[in-house]
């Protein structure tokens, strides 16, 4: 099993307060992430590390200069006690048919749409992603994401923190494999509560998240 996944484009680290969760990785990396952008009409914003070649980690949280949307923000951020790595996601050959495959493989990861920010420089990232009701609810099956024309957020010049592990656990992990296999990826798993925990290297050498 490879300490990283085939496929990953990035992590999702959801926290209930985004400055603060920046400054702890900030603190415990010396690695200080970059602003990522707005999710407008969502309610969210986030920030941005490269994890080395065209991975990425992604830290979101609640925009205070954003109204509180009138449905739940993304990651279910307001629910969130402190931060925690949610899900994850990768980025197949071709989004269609890797949503195809997986159904035709008894796993139905979602409908794909669109979704748009703008970076701090005014630049607009456009992407298109699968999400639903019919994703796995643990956070342990990527969601699926293709970039499309959009330059990847890795090509901006992130600071980096390149990723050395991840790994997973969840009660049956036997239920997760097969799920993982119909998306074309896989990831090393382990019983217990559900949870995704990542290691990156830094200037004050390997620190783990979960």
């Amino acid at each position: 099993m490879n300490a990283i996944p085939a496929l990953l484009d990035h992590l999702v680290l959801a926290t209930p307060d985004l400055a603060a969760t920046v400054a702890d990785f900030a603190r415990r990396t010396a690695v200080t992430p970059a602003a990522g952008g707005v999710h407008v009409g969502l309610g969210t914003r986030n920030c941005l590390v490269s994890l080395g070649g065209s991975r990425y980690l992604e830290i979101i949280g609640p925009d205070p200069e954003q109204s509180a949307p009138g449905q739940p923000r993304p990651f279910d951020v307001d629910a969130l006690s402190g931060p925690r790595t949610v899900t994850w996601a990768i980025s197949a050959p071709d989004l269609d048919a890797a949503v195809e495959a997986a159904r035709a493989q008894g796993y139905d990861p979602g409908h794909v749409h669109p979704m748009s920010r703008r970076r701090p420089d005014g630049t607009l990232l456009e992407w298109r992603l699968t999400d639903g009701d019919t994703a796995h609810p643990s956070g342990l099956v990527p969601f699926l994401i293709d970039w499309g024309a959009t330059a990847h957020p890795t090509a901006s010049d992130l600071p980096a923190t390149p990723l050395l592990a991840m790994s997973a656990s969840a009660p049956d992990p036997d239920e997760i494999r097969p799920l993982l296999s119909a998306v074309g990826t896989s990831l090393a798993l382990t019983a217990g509560p559900v949870g995704i925990s990542f290691t990156v290297d830094s200037p004050n050498g390997p620190v783990t998240f979960g």
